[in-house]
């Protein structure tokens, strides 16, 4: 079973992306801020994630990864899944790969989506007027959400470097451009 580990700051492209190679590949695309926005929300725990998605801080690693593990269940049958804003932290990622290797499983391969910082901020306030989620439109959280993953989720492509699973892709230029690159990417880890 293919694992991709879609990663990178917000605002970076890895939605976009992921349903372009959940399309290509026939994959399953898990997207923790799609489960989250997801939930129901009267539910505690959908009262308690957007109690810190909309201060732009992640939503503690025991909640997350409880989350994952049950969505991925729903889909035992699948060739594949895209992991997209997962794992965010070294703990989930740690816990992801305890977890795929329970059911015969590890991660295949990690690519990063890197854009400058100047960029995400122009990608997420359009994204606040073109998907109308709040918060994209309050700078700063959207400086917030910049901080974390630069403090808090870019060292988790360390974890993945020092497995041999890390790959770096440029995340300027056309969708097709980016598309194109992950493809290539991609065909190394599948060949």
């Amino acid at each position: 079973m293919l694992n991709i580990v879609l990663f990178g700051p917000p605002g970076c492209g890895k939605g976009t992306q992921s349903a372009i190679l959940k399309d290509k590949y026939d994959l399953v695309h898990i997207s923790t801020g799609d489960v989250f926005r997801g939930l129901d929300p009267e539910s505690e725990l959908a009262k308690l994630a957007k109690s810190y998605a909309d201060k732009g801080n992640l939503v503690p690693d025991d909640i997350t990864i409880k989350i994952l593990q049950s969505e991925v269940k729903k889909y035992p049958n699948a060739r594949g899944v895209i992991y997209d804003g997962f794992p965010r932290t070294s703990a989930q990622a740690e816990a992801l790969d305890v977890f795929l290797k329970s059911k015969g499983g590890a991660v295949s391969c990690m690519l990063e989506l890197e854009v400058e910082e100047n960029e995400l901020r122009t990608r997420l306030k359009g994204r606040a007027m073109d998907s109308g989620r709040p918060d994209d439109a309050d700078p700063a959280v959207i400086q917030n959400r910049i901080d974390v993953y630069n403090t808090q989720t870019s060292p988790v492509a360390g974890f993945y470097k020092t497995q041999g699973k890390y790959k770096s892709i440029n995340g300027i230029g056309s969708i097709k451009e980016v598309s194109e690159r992950l493809f290539q990417n991609l065909e190394e880890v599948i060949a």
